[in-house]
């Protein structure tokens, strides 16, 4: 296996959970994986670029392409009511799919730009200047987009008395 497949293939579980943040369907991350993957592998990658970078852009620029492309079949794709799920007995499994479902929920209403940071940073957990060279925006507005999604979701999944005493 080559370097650069050997790379490629470390990469995948961080890009399709990145994918996944950006799709908020698991179908849909995966078609977003596979597009990447194969960019990446049909593209001549720049000489002076990090792969990472470089492969978290692509997967970046497919998914604003079919935004873009697909924006009937994506609001389809989001609809709860056409993902499929097991039934699961136990209380405890229930509570984690509650709580997963706002969290999933609480993600998907943030602005895109703040849904992407929050996925490379805290998800992914790459330093803040990494993320700035894949978004293509200065530092700062990676750390204030960070700022504003962390707001965002701490105030959408607190508890209804907390937010009520505030």
């Amino acid at each position: 296996m080559s370097t650069m497949q050997q790379e490629i293939t470390e990469l995948l579980p961080g890009l399709r959970r990145f994918a996944y943040s950006l799709t908020g369907s698991m179908a849909d991350a995966d078609d977003l994986l596979q597009n990447t993957v194969e960019r990446i592998l049909t593209r001549q990658m720049p000489s002076d670029v990090d792969l990472t970078k470089w492969a978290f852009r692509i997967c970046r620029n497919v998914w604003i392409d079919e935004c873009r492309a697909r924006k009937v079949r994506r609001d389809a794709a989001e609809n709860p009511e056409l993902s499929d799920g097991q039934v699961t007995d136990g209380e405890h499994q229930t509570t984690k799919e509650i709580e997963w479902n706002r969290v999933d929920s609480a993600m998907s209403r943030l602005p895109e730009d703040q849904r992407q940071i929050i996925s490379l940073v805290a998800i992914q957990g790459m330093p803040y200047k990494m993320v700035a060279e894949i978004l293509e925006v200065p530092k700062g507005t990676v750390m204030s987009r960070l700022a504003r999604a962390r707001a965002a979701l701490s105030e959408v999944l607190s508890p209804a008395t907390l937010r009520s005493e505030s």
